[in-house]
């Protein structure tokens, strides 16, 4: 599948995308890379003239903190059909990386064609816009989920999370999903250690909430997982309506 395919389920899960711009969308200029596992993606504090589009696994917006280079902190996590970086159409330069979670397939758009389509395609331009903000929308929740939620409510919340932007646009089904994330990196993303995390995992497990083997997840209770995490969705913006 073209990661158009994903980006416009994506779009078309939020609101109806007329003919004239699905084509534009699906004529986008793109140049497909393959990551390997911790690779960059994005290096920090470039000048960018192109963003990237998420086809295959999952990467991370990753900061590295001053003064120790072996500790970071991940601030986001992409699925097929986000829009990675597109807020480096509009900045000077990101204060942060993007890295590959597992194996990682991306497509890079010149920003010669965002600014094209900004130009001339009004309503993808609003969706343009709608996309970075509901991924300040999520920056938002993940730190609520911080502040509110510890160990095992704080890793359903994520898992809530991602379930439901990969079904979203076609990249899981039946409550299974594929999570390419090491323990240590889900301690970068909650900011426990890994032994707190092997821990809710274990929780998570004996509660009878999932099923976790490497990197497959299956979700044995979302009903009783959602509980947990008290999940709403309304942050995502799922819902449909003109923009």
């Amino acid at each position: 599948m073209a990661i158009t395919e994903y980006f416009i389920r994506y779009l078309q899960r939020r609101d109806e995308i007329g003919e004239k711009d699905l084509e534009r969308l699906r004529s986008m200029k793109t140049e497909h890379v393959s990551f390997r596992p911790g690779e960059v993606i994005v290096p920090v504090d470039r000048i960018a003239n192109r963003s990237c589009m998420m086809l295959q696994g999952m990467s991370a917006r990753s900061h590295q903190l001053s003064g120790r280079p072996d500790e970071r902190v991940i601030t986001a996590v992409h699925v097929p059909g986000d829009f990675v970086d597109l807020h480096g159409f509009v900045l000077a330069g990101l204060e942060h990386s993007v890295i590959s979670l597992g194996p990682t397939e991306i497509e890079f758009v010149d920003h010669e064609e965002l600014v094209e389509i900004t130009e001339s395609y009004p309503h993808l331009t609003r969706l343009l816009w709608m996309s970075t903000l509901i991924d300040a929308a999520v920056h938002r929740q993940w730190l609520v989920a911080a502040a509110s939620l510890r160990s095992s409510a704080h890793l359903a919340h994520l898992l809530c999370e991602i379930y439901t932007r990969l079904s979203a646009v076609g990249a899981a089904d039946n409550y299974r999903f594929t999570l390419p994330l090491l323990q240590r990196e889900l301690a970068d993303i909650l900011g426990y250690s890994p032994i707190h995390i092997n821990r809710a995992v274990r929780d998570l497990r004996d509660r009878g909430l999932l099923r976790w083997n490497g990197n497959e997840v299956e979700i044995l209770d979302w009903a009783g997982l959602v509980k947990l995490a008290r999940f709403d969705p309304t942050y995502l913006d799922m819902e449909k309506h003109r923009r």
